[in-house]
C-alpha cells in the first residue's frame, strides 16, 4: 500500500509517517518509481507507535521498545538492559501521576456537570409548576 492508504488506515498523517521513517521507527520498501510501499504489518506497527506516543513516550524509547513488540498489546522482552527498565519505570510513574491528575479533573467536571444539570432540572420544574 502507498503512504496515503497507510495514513488513512491509521489516522496518522503522511508527514508524521515520514517522520517515523526518519526516526527509524518504520522502514517501507521502495517501488521502482521510488514511492514508499507499506505492507499490512506496518498498520499494526504505526498504531503501536501512535499509542506509545499518545502515552507520552519519546521516539528514542519507542525505537528501543519496538523490537520487543510482536503485535499490539503483546510484549516480549528477550534482552532488556537495566537502563531500559529504569527508563520504563520512570515513564510508568509519570503516566500514573498523569492518570491520577486526569481522573481528578474528570471527577470534578462530572460533579460540576451533575450539579448544573440538577439545578437546571429544578428550575425547569419550578417554571412548569408556576
Amino acid at each position: 500500500m502507498k503512504i496515503g492508504e497507510l495514513a488513512a488506515r491509521t489516522g496518522v498523517s503522511r508527514r508524521l509517517l515520514r517522520y517515523y521513517e526518519e526516526q527509524g521507527l518504520i522502514t517501507p520498501s521502495r517501488a521502482l518509481n521510488g514511492y514508499r510501499e507499506y505492507g499490512e504489518p506496518h498498520v499494526d506497527v504505526v498504531l503501536q507507535i501512535k499509542g506509545l506516543l499518545d502515552a507520552g513516550l519519546p521516539t528514542r524509547i519507542i525505537q528501543q521498545l519496538l523490537p520487543c513488540l510482536d503485535k499490539p498489546q503483546e510484549i516480549y522482552a528477550p534482552d532488556v538492559k537495566p537502563e531500559m527498565i529504569a527508563t520504563l519505570q520512570r515513564e510508568q510513574a509519570r503516566l500514573s501521576q498523569r492518570i491520577e491528575f486526569l481522573t481528578r479533573n474528570r471527577d470534578a467536571i462530572a460533579g460540576y456537570l451533575d450539579t448544573v444539570l440538577k439545578r437546571q432540572s429544578a428550575n425547569t420544574e419550578s417554571r412548569a409548576a408556576s
